[in-house]
């Protein structure tokens, strides 16, 4: 059962990505501009121009130029830049391990902190601890990421402590995370944005789980509150944020554009931000689509976790 449920939701996330395809790739038509002359430039003539049109396959149909591009996403040719003339794939080769990196230290900080927070604020209900941390989250969740970026700018790379640098600025050649304290602030601030969301689901969710019928039963038996909340609580409470986490985690990799533009980091949303701004095409359907394929395999994953630590489908398994 537990198998039959995974597949399919594997067939679902592959009909959906097709989906995406269609649209980025009819989307990116409506765009103003012709690919040929952006690469080659206004003097180019026209020779030139029809036959790099010919050989960039801009004279084929619609449906064919679509399946040619489908193709190649699927070995990795996401074709040619118009910005540099060159494959799109070296141009996103180091963009895309940079923003992983940011978003996987941002997960690593966020998920955990989020679960723990939550739990400890379901335990301490209507108490002083409990009450500060609904108030911080529900702040934290009512402002814009870049609102966040902006005030740790404030407080700790201008006027208040200058203990960090505001933006990115790695020397060519040479990877981020080669400076951990550039990392920082743009870490932290998608950290902020993503755990007050967990930390509210995880409480609410525990605080339901601590109150169903199996936990009191638990305790009327004698079982430790420490085991009661590991054992019994905590995996039917982490079902559904697992839901949670995953929205979150998709969010990165979209909202990472922003912090990304605010802090000027070296990655994918930087790299979006250009391609719109010099009409390169090419570009915009490879982030488009490795943005969106990144969405839907975190609630993939997401799905296989709440299947798995769903105890009544293992039961019934």
């Amino acid at each position: 059962m537990i198998a039959r449920m995974i597949v399919k939701r594997l067939l679902i996330s592959v009909v959906i990505l097709l989906l995406v395809s269609l649209l980025v790739f009819f989307a990116t038509l409506l765009l103003p501009g012709d690919p040929a002359r952006a690469i080659l430039g206004q003097q180019a003539t026209p020779e030139r121009l029809a036959a790099l049109r010919e050989q960039m396959g801009l004279n084929d149909p619609v449906w064919l130029r679509y399946f040619s591009w489908l193709g190649g996403l699927f070995i990795g040719d996401f074709g040619t830049s118009a910005a540099t003339g060159g494959p799109v794939s070296e141009l996103l080769g180091d963009r895309i391990g940079a923003s992983l990196v940011l978003m996987v230290l941002a997960a690593v900080i966020a998920v955990p902190a989020g679960i723990l927070v939550g739990t400890y604020s379901a335990l301490r209900r209507g108490r002083g601890g409990d009450h500060t941390a609904s108030g911080v989250t529900l702040v934290l969740a009512a402002l814009p990421e870049f609102v966040i970026g902006i005030v740790l700018i404030t407080l700790f790379s201008t006027t208040v402590f200058t203990l960090l640098p505001s933006v990115t600025m790695a020397p060519p050649g040479e990877q981020v995370w080669n400076y951990p304290s550039q990392l920082v602030l743009p870490v932290v601030t998608l950290a902020l944005v993503v755990a007050p969301y967990i930390v509210r689901m995880m409480r609410a969710t525990m605080i339901e789980v601590l109150d169903s019928g199996y936990v009191e039963m638990a305790r009327l038996k004698g079982v430790p509150e420490r085991q009661v909340i590991l054992r019994h609580a905590l995996p039917h409470a982490l079902a559904p944020v697992a839901q949670v986490i995953a929205i979150q985690l998709a969010w990165l990799a979209g909202g990472i554009v922003v912090i990304e533009f605010l802090f000027r980091y070296p990655g994918m949303g930087q790299a979006l931000v250009d391609a719109v701004a010099n009409r390169d095409v090419q570009v915009v359907q490879a982030i488009s689509m490795l943005i969106a394929a990144l969405y839907v395999v975190v609630n993939l994953l997401a799905d296989i976790v709440g299947i798995l630590t769903n105890p009544k489908l293992r039961t019934e398994a």
